[in-house]
């Protein structure tokens, strides 16, 4: 199989800045890998191992160090995994698996049952949305909730909008290597400027191949067969999966949906203040099951 990575020298600049980003984190990390079908799994876990399981899901060009960042305020609750998804610049596998089928959910619950986790809550942003809810869809029975933020496979934004504010800018900056280029594309995508995905971005744009198949959205069939209760966090200035649009749709498929939050002045990325409403929004909730 061909390496997603252009180089092994970008390969290494790329896992090189994954480890930094986990250094400045300070947080006590155990690395595990999952052999599944589709390829080794690198999963960090931190947190509590006395508490209760909480899955943490990153999204695209993401890794877990990031997610284990975005959900800092929940490791002091939960005994917490955080999964780098398989073929994304991380250090897990590189198979890249289909979005049209039920690839993600069987990968993901095979990663439940090699942890022997049940009654585990599920926690995603982005395209880490559409892993939780093809997890669902294929089986839900350890699940016991899930909260989805600015998720994909819900709903999709205007197609020439995102080609001209976040694919024109990445494709300029891959040619020119203009880092103001990234910027502008952060500045589309992020609520608040982010250094870190700066030079991260910078690096993937430059030596990954990413994935540009079309997202798709979850079928209504689908999604009513669905019983575990979903939290889900809508951005109302996210041009890639719309806020409202979002929740007029999910809350007339979803039959589970216990709760949708419209975060406002949310660009795609939330910020650490959105980001701690989430998190308290998910330590809520777990005080509630209690």
């Amino acid at each position: 199989m061909q390496s997603l990575y252009k180089t092994p020298a970008g390969k290494e600049a790329i896992l090189e800045l994954y480890d930094q980003k986990l250094e400045e984190l300070n947080v006590p990390t155990t690395s595990i890998n999952i052999e599944t079908q589709y390829g080794s799994t690198h999963i960090l876990q931190a947190g509590d191992p006395s508490k209760a399981p909480l899955i943490l899901v990153h999204g695209s060009n993401g890794c877990a160090p990031i997610a284990l960042e975005t959900y800092a305020l929940l490791l002091d609750h939960f005994n917490v995994y955080a999964v780098d998804v398989l073929a994304q610049p991380n250090k897990s596998a590189e198979t890249r698996l289909s979005m049209k089928d039920a690839s993600y959910g069987i990968w993901m619950n095979e990663i439940i049952d090699s942890l022997q986790l049940t009654e585990v809550s599920l926690a995603g942003f982005s395209f880490g949305g559409l892993v939780i809810l093809k997890t669902l869809e294929h089986d839900e029975s350890k699940i016991k909730e899930v909260f989805l933020s600015a998720p994909a496979y819900i709903v999709n934004g205007n197609p020439f909008k995102s080609l001209f504010k976040v694919f024109r800018p990445m494709k300029k900056y891959m040619k020119t290597q203009d880092k103001a280029y990234v910027e502008n594309f952060l500045g589309e995508v992020f609520t608040h400027r982010d250094t870190f995905a700066i030079e991260f971005l910078s690096q993937i744009f430059l030596h990954f191949n990413m994935d540009f198949t079309p997202v798709p959205v979850i079928k209504k069939k689908n999604a009513q067969q669905i019983t575990t209760p979903i939290t889900l966090f809508a951005a109302d200035q996210d041009i890639m999966f719309p806020g409202k649009k979002m929740l007029k749709r999910a809350e007339k498929i979803f039959p589970s949906l216990r709760k949708a939050v419209l975060l406002e002045n949310s660009k795609h990325v939330q910020n650490s203040e959105q980001n701690r409403v989430i998190q308290e929004e998910i330590l809520a909730s777990s005080l509630d099951a209690l």
